[in-house]
């Protein structure tokens, strides 16, 4: 199913850099990315069934990304997963969203997941499986599909584990240019590992890069509306300035009206 990739801590002016394919039944439907009303302000693709999503970022500089994960069904999973993800990107910062996901999916209403939970000063992978654990993220490159983060026995995570490192990656501009190709290596020759999959249970619906900086104007966010092999990437930067730019703004304000 889908595959995430974050950069974390490495780049000095972009800490967090991301990389994400989403894999769903091809009979979903997700919106482009658009700036959700309420606070904090979040930038993220909706299910247009849920309403919840499996990727964003928020004003504060939150981003969570979620995959699917291999779990014995429930009968108590009643709850949907990326209206957890949304609920999470209603967090300040990323400690508090991991206390949240950690409550949440202890209650045993959800389905397997992984969620990869960062801001610029924390990061955590939470593994929502049979058991419930939440990891400290490596700085530097992590990937993550439907096991744990960095699982080498899941072929997809070693290819592009290995395809994103065969380049020194020390500039967001660099990243971003060498996942764009990573996340469109089109599907291989049955029986091999691939990035964008196209089968009948789970196909590459739509692929986003995202680069975090510490200042807003150096915030990308770009978004390819089905499979990134297929279809070219749009630029969503605007809207992620705008809101990193507002959270800025509004913490500053705070900050007068404290001292």
């Amino acid at each position: 199913m889908s595959l995430l990739a974050i950069l974390y801590q490495l780049v000095p002016e972009s800490p967090i850099l991301a990389a994400y394919n989403l894999d769903d039944r091809p009979d979903f439907s997700y919106q482009t990315p658009s700036i959700q009303s309420g606070k904090p302000r979040i930038l993220a693709s909706l299910d247009r069934k849920s309403g919840g999503t499996w990727l964003g970022v928020n004003q504060h500089g939150l981003l969570v990304g979620a995959t699917p994960r291999r779990k014995y069904m429930s009968s108590m999973a009643t709850r949907s997963r990326t209206k957890l993800c949304r609920d999470l990107l209603r967090c300040s910062n990323a400690r508090r969203a991991v206390d949240v996901a950690m409550t949440e999916l202890e209650t045993g209403q959800y389905e397997g997941v992984n969620l990869v939970i960062a801001d610029f000063e924390f990061g955590w992978v939470v593994h929502g499986g049979a058991e419930i654990d939440a990891q400290v993220l490596d700085e530097g490159l992590n990937v993550i599909g439907t096991g744990d983060v960095n699982d080498m026995r899941d072929e997809r995570v070693a290819m592009a584990q290995r395809l994103l490192t065969l380049q020194t990656l020390d500039s967001p501009v660099k990243f971003l240019a060498v996942a764009s190709k990573v996340f469109a290596r089109s599907p291989s020759p049955p029986g091999r590992p691939t990035i964008v999959r196209r089968d009948p249970q789970a196909s590459t619906l739509s692929s986003t890069l995202i680069a975090l900086g510490k200042k807003p104007r150096d915030a990308i966010y770009q978004y390819a509306d089905g499979a990134p092999d297929q279809t070219k990437y749009e630029d969503y930067s605007p809207f992620l300035r705008d809101i990193l730019s507002r959270g800025l703004r509004e913490a500053r304000t705070k900050a007068k009206a404290s001292s």
